[in-house]
């Protein structure tokens, strides 16, 4: 299992370069076709009521200034992506909004990276809600990048949050080929006494033998907290030098509102090092 194409969300951000630059060394490492997506801002559902092809000067030069805006982003998204060797890119323009256009692209991809919420800047056509947004909704896996640190360098020290879920599998089974070229892969598992059903007599022996089955070795870790598993989870990934968390996310949605599970919440609010999350 390979990725063959790579989706990266691509503004005029600070931090765009960074998540860029990361999803360009995962193309290289895995031979993948990078697609940069840059959305103009303007939900699909004005073009297809035809309010957005009225005579109005104002109104077209608006959307022209925010194509020009996206398009902007894309240059710098080639020039980056160039740079790093990578062999097949492909820089694409969307005329949506930000969360809804990349969730549409994502259908089309391997892995998705996107952003953390800066809550210190904001994006034009950004929701603050966005990384929540696009891993409930997306079909395919996604890579939350943090906006503070530097994270372009290849993953080598993964740690996976293992609570035998479903969105848990899911994760894992994504991040597959991540695993697969380690050089180290820890995984734990919080308070599993009592939860035989869930994880067996050996808790994490099961996940493990079917890793090991991929060529991926792995050492459990189990340990018993009192406090929020997400701040646990980050304690642990920063005392064991982690570079990448694998872990379900968990939360539903009604309309836009966005229900998150407690883990899911801090991991997304406070994350140290990239995240790669599947619902």
């Amino acid at each position: 299992m390979s990725y063959k194409t790579i989706l990266v969300h691509v503004d005029q951000s600070s931090h765009a370069a960074e998540r860029i630059r990361l999803a360009a060394s995962i193309a290289l490492s895995e031979g993948a076709h990078l697609i940069g997506a840059a959305m103009t801002g303007i939900s699909r559902y004005v073009f297809d009521s035809g309010a957005i092809n009225s005579h109005d000067p104002t109104l077209a030069h608006h959307v022209e200034f925010l194509r020009k805006y996206a398009q902007d982003a894309l240059h710098t998204f080639e020039k980056l992506a160039e740079q790093a060797g990578v062999p097949s890119i492909e820089s694409r323009l969307v005329d949506d909004d930000a969360a809804g256009g990349l969730v549409l692209q994502a259908r089309y991809a391997d892995l998705v990276v996107i952003g953390q919420t800066d809550p210190n800047s904001t994006t034009p056509g950004v929701m603050s809600d966005f990384p929540e947004y696009v891993v409930m909704h997306s079909a395919r896996p996604v890579l939350i990048v943090p906006y503070a640190g530097q994270f372009c360098k290849s993953i080598t020290h993964p740690l996976i949050a293992w609570d035998a879920s479903i969105t848990a599998m899911h994760a894992i089974t994504a991040a597959l080929p991540i695993l697969i070229q380690a050089k180290e892969v820890d995984l734990v598992i919080f308070n599993a006494e009592g939860q035989d059903d869930a994880h067996g007599q050996e808790p994490g022996a099961d996940v493990a033998l079917h890793l090991a089955r991929h060529g991926v070795l792995i050492n459990v870790i189990n340990q018993n907290v009192a406090f929020d598993a997400g701040e646990a989870l980050l304690s642990l990934a920063a005392d064991l030098g982690a570079d990448l968390i694998v872990m379900g996310g968990y939360g539903h949605s009604r309309f836009r509102e966005i229900m998150l599970g407690g883990v899911t919440r801090t991991i997304l609010s406070s994350m140290t090092v990239p995240v790669l999350m599947a619902h």
